[in-house]
Formats: structure tokens, sequence, C-alpha cells
């Protein structure tokens, strides 16, 4: 049982790892993609609060929440397998 606690808290600061990555990676594309949309498209108004109004609604978006599912994927796959290999 200690070795499963060792697996599961080494998962963890890995996914933490990854999930700090994706974030920061999807964060960047979605400002780079404002950018690009102010510059090509509008060009008038106050730049810099049309992209913070973009990200404050990236906040609130599904794809910021689905960035969760590296934490709950892996975890579901230990214990699918955990409860497979035991119980069936």
């Amino acid at each position: 049982m200690a070795t499963l606690g060792k697996l599961l808290l080494i998962l963890f600061v890995a996914m933490t790892g990854v999930y700090i990555g994706l974030s920061i990676h999807s964060r960047r594309l979605r400002r780079d993609k404002l950018e690009r949309e102010w510059d090509e498209e509008i060009r008038h108004g106050d730049r810099a609060r049309f992209i913070d109004e973009g990200m404050e609604a990236y906040h609130h978006s599904l794809r910021r929440k689905l960035i969760l599912g590296v934490y709950v994927i892996p975890f579901v796959l230990i214990g699918g397998i955990i409860y497979l290999t035991n119980y069936h």
C-alpha cells in the first residue's frame, strides 16, 4: 500500500508539472490569437482592454477546464487497472 501511495504522489507531482506547462501554453496561444485578431481586423479602441477582456473570457471557458483532465484521466486509469486486477 505504501508503494501505491508513493506512485500516486510521484504521479501527482508529474501531472502538476504537465498541467502548469499546458496551462501556460494554452494561455499564450489564446493571447497570441487575440493580438493577431486585433492587429488584422479591429485596430480601433483600446488594444490592452480588448486583450484583457478576451483573456477574462478564456478564464471562464471550457477549454481551460478541460486541461484539468490531466489530473483526472491518469488517476481514473490507475484506479480502473487496480480494480480489474484485484476484483475481476
